[in-house]
Parts: C-alpha cells; structure tokens; sequence
C-alpha cells in the first residue's frame, strides 16, 4: 500500500524548544514552511487549532493558493461553529485548493481548552456531539436537495448548499483518540483514524480497536491508520542522542520559566495529570521506561506531561526511517513527524528520511505483489490439474 507524510503548517516559528520570533500569523514563514514540505516529498502538512490561536481554515486557503501540490489538513472544532456553516466553508476549500483537502475533526480532551470557547459539555457529550457534526457535514457535503436535520444537539430545516467539494462524493475525515468513546466514533466515521507514536504493541492493539469499531459501526472498510511522531536525527548514533538530551533539556528550561503553561490546555505541560486518555498513555508508556522497541524515546513526552504528538524517534535518519517502517508492517500508511525546529527538520526529514521509507516500502509492496502473483499461478496449476484428472 502506498506510504504517506504528514508534516505541521506552523504559523509562527517557536516550538517546545524556542521561544518565536515571528508574530502568531507570519505569512513569509508559513509560506516558507509549506514550501519547504511541498520540495521535500511531503504529502501534507496539518494546521492545527487551538484556542487563542490563529484560525487555520484562511491560513490553509493563504497556502493552497501559492503551492500546487501539498495537500492540507484542516483542524475543526465543532463547539465552534454550525455543522452547515463548516461545510461549506470546508467545500470553499477544497475549491480553492482543487481538491487537496482532508478536515481533522477535533472533539476536544481537555475541559479547560474548550471552555475557553465557551464549551462546558462533558467529554462524552463532545464525542456524541462530534458524531452527529460529522454525520451533518457529509450530508451537506453530498445533498443537492434540500434536507431537514433534528439531533440531539443540532437543529434545522430546508438546508442545501450552493458550494460542493471537487473531491467527490467528498473530502476525507481524519479523527483521533484513544478512548472507548473515542473508538466508537472514529470507528464508525473517519477516513483516516489518528494515533500518538506509541511502542509498537500497544500501537498494534490501538489498531485492532480501531478495526473493531469499524466492523461494530457495520462498517465494509477499516480506517486508514497514521501514527504521529517528533524525529531527532543526526548524522551518527551519538549525535542523535546527544541531540535529543538537549532537546529535553531545552523543554524542561521553558517550562521552569512558565514559557510553557499555557500550552497545558492541548493536553499537559502544565501542573496536574493530563485528562485526556492519549496524554495519560504517553504520560505512562513514559514511567514505565525511557526506550522502546528500535528508536522510540519517551523524555520529551513526559517533560511535557504527554502534551499532543511528543514521542520522539531518535537516531541516524536510518534508524528512524526503520523505525517508520517497523509501524507501516503494523499496518500504518500515513507517518506524521514534526520536529522542534520546524522549517529545518521539515527539509532535513524530507531529504534524508522520506526517500528512505518510500524505497523500502516499494519494495515490499513488489514483493507481496510478486508473492499474490506466485500463489495465483499456483492455484491456477492446481486448477488445471485438477481439470484433467477428472477428464
């Protein structure tokens, strides 16, 4: 199967590790960042949302108009707007873009993130909310008659769109999470079902949980699996590792300074446990041990208290391009990676990982082409053998 990468549309050029120096929307830097993945052999790159942070949907149309083949996926809150209203804002895009858009629905684990938009449901109300949103988007998406909806949180009559995607019958859903609720849903209605980087066992049952979901939603098709992760690579082994110990260190220094505690609300670098079940997974893969499997290191996960994607792939761009690979024979075919500084991690990644993975994964993707081909024939053999015995 095909192999795809995920890199971050970053607005502005901080990170864990360094204050900015950008204002929060620099358009020369945004424009620059996305450029750098479109010449790098990235696929996509994700903005994100966050509360007081820039909206991201004009931010990605700002960059679908300069740059002719990166595609874009677009965070979305549904506490923020109408399911409609999303829609055709989401369809606009896609026009724009002409066709290279994919909407990551975020239902939100953290109370305090979302109540700062006004967002007082309980986390299990968000879910059954998120469900009924994504189920109104398609339908706007695809209905050019006029329909009716009465949900449990969502109420209106005689609505049609005027605006329809390129992408037909539609753009493609991106959902995550790591919690029964969070399995139901996105077993039942995402395209693509997001996972923190996680060591290769419990990523291999997320999988099956996922796949679980989808056969109890009644679902033909398992949603296609990308795993997220923060690569440190280095020429050697050693400087791999030496730079990571600076990383971590770096994070630990903007934290004791408070640079860092506003970003608690996306899942914990702040005081207390993180509520969400993704960051208290990272959070304890984290006590259990420092190193996992080929190259996952869990320090920078547990200095930010298992904020977001924070588990780090560290070695030889070799290394971890093994690594990505260890996860795509589990079954994942879209690796996102962001590294802590951005722009230069994004080229670097691009020139010396990508190519790497994408070799080894055509590889293998002849190979058991080539095995499909020799157990045809083989049973083709058997076939006409069997033909002439009974003649």
């Amino acid at each position: 199967m095909p192999v795809e990468f995920l890199g971050i549309a970053a607005t502005s050029d901080g990170s864990e590790t360094t204050a900015r120096s950008t204002e929060a929307f620099d358009r020369d830097y945004t424009l620059r960042l996305g450029r750098a993945h479109e010449e790098h052999g990235w696929d996509r790159v994700l903005f994100a949302y966050g509360s007081g942070s820039p909206d991201p949907a004009p931010g990605a149309a700002f960059l679908a108009t300069k740059l002719d083949r990166l595609q874009i996926l677009l965070a979305h809150r549904p506490n923020v707007s109408s399911p409609t209203f999303a829609a055709k804002t989401f369809a606009t895009l896609d026009q724009i873009s002409q066709g290279r858009l994919t909407v990551h629905f975020i239902t939100g684990g953290n109370d305090h993130e979302q109540q700062r938009e006004g967002d007082f449901l309980t986390k299990d109300q968000r879910y059954d909310r998120t469900r009924e949103y994504i189920r109104i988007v398609k339908q706007a998406w695809t209905s050019r008659e006029p329909f009716d909806h009465e949900g449990e949180y969502y109420r209106f009559n005689d609505f049609v769109a005027d605006v329809f995607p390129v992408q037909q019958p539609r753009p493609g859903v991106s959902f995550g999470g790591s919690s029964e609720a969070a399995y139901a849903a996105g077993g039942a209605e995402a395209d693509i079902y997001c996972l923190w980087g996680e060591p290769l066992a419990e990523t291999a049952a997320q999988i099956e949980r996922v796949k679980q979901a989808a056969a109890a939603a009644g679902r033909q098709e398992t949603p296609r699996i990308q795993v997220a992760f923060r690569p440190i690579i280095a020429p050697t082994e050693e400087l791999a590792w030496e730079k990571a110990h600076r990383t971590v260190e770096r994070i630990n220094a903007r934290k004791a300074g408070g640079e860092l505690v506003r970003r608690r609300g996306s899942g914990g670098s702040g005081a207390g446990a993180p509520e969400n079940t993704g960051s208290q997974r990272l959070v304890a893969i984290a006590e259990a041990g420092e190193r996992y499997d080929r190259a996952l290191w869990t320090p920078t996960a547990a200095a930010t208290g298992g904020a977001g994607n924070s588990n780090a792939l560290v070695g030889t761009p070799e290394t971890v391009a093994q690594a990505l690979l260890d996860y795509y024979d589990l079954g994942v075919d879209i690796l996102s990676a962001r590294g802590y500084h951005l722009l230069n991690d994004a080229i670097d990644f691009g020139r010396y990982v990508i190519p790497i993975v994408r070799e080894e994964v055509a590889k293998r993707d002849a190979e058991r082409e080539a095995e499909r081909a020799r157990k045809a024939d083989a049973a083709e053999r058997d076939r006409q053998q069997l033909i002439a015995v009974q003649a």
